[in-house]
């Protein structure tokens, strides 16, 4: 028995000494890991959202009708008019599914920026730190690139024409306002918010799963936290 408890404690302490913290790991790999599993997240993400039913398909990201106007949709839908409505949001998720892919350059231009300070900070923050900053340091490029692709899509189809008209028979039962409504800007943002969501999961699907992580770099580092 006491062979038995002394090997215990002698693999406890042999397994104790090989574990990794974040304090034991050089400024550079800490970087250099959490860049990694950052790009792999933002790819990920990407190629999830940038095809067909990338956004439709998934009832976390789906693009509806906003507030009141998606109140108003589930009254048409009751009322014999669904497939306006489900027309007019196949266009809007397409439009967002189609600029999504313009996203992964810029994304991955914000991960080469990072600092070594950024860096710690991240590591030692919330499982969505690192998205948190990537939402900071790219949101704005990226919504610049989205506008006019989605806009495009959404004049392809005649999508912004239906949208007015959409609203205007939902005023009709007096439960909107959209006279300040902008189906281009609403559908950006949504595709904005969806693309960071999914970046989130990525990121926490690699801290709790450091294997998961595309490197070996970012294995080390995100099992060290």
């Amino acid at each position: 028995m006491l062979r038995l408890l002394s090997l215990a404690a002698g693999l406890a302490l042999s397994s104790s000494a090989f574990a990794l913290s974040l304090a034991d790991l050089s400024q550079s790999d800490a970087s250099g890991g959490l860049k990694d599993a950052l790009t792999q997240g933002a790819k990920v993400a990407v190629q999830q959202l940038g095809k067909p039913g990338g956004f439709s398909n998934n009832p976390d990201v789906r693009i509806e009708l906003p507030g009141n106007l998606g109140k108003a949709a589930k009254t048409m839908k009751m009322m014999g008019m669904g497939a306006q409505v489900d027309q007019l949001e196949a266009s809007m998720n397409k439009a967002a599914e189609a600029a999504v892919p313009q996203a992964q350059a810029l994304l991955v231009d914000s991960v080469k920026k990072m600092t070594v300070q950024d860096a710690k900070s991240i590591l030692a923050g919330s499982n969505d730190s690192a998205t948190q900053y990537l939402n900071k340091t790219s949101r704005e490029q990226i919504r610049a690139k989205f506008l006019p692709i989605v806009k495009q899509a959404t004049d392809q189809v005649g999508l912004a024409k239906q949208y007015n008209s959409f609203a205007g028979q939902a005023a009709s039962f007096g439960v909107i306002d959209a006279k300040s409504a902008n189906i281009e800007n609403y559908v950006t943002e949504q595709a904005l918010d969806g693309l960071f969501t999914m970046i989130a999961e990525q990121e926490a699907s690699i801290r709790q799963n450091p294997a998961g992580a595309a490197t070996s770099l970012a294995k080390k580092v995100f099992g060290a936290l």
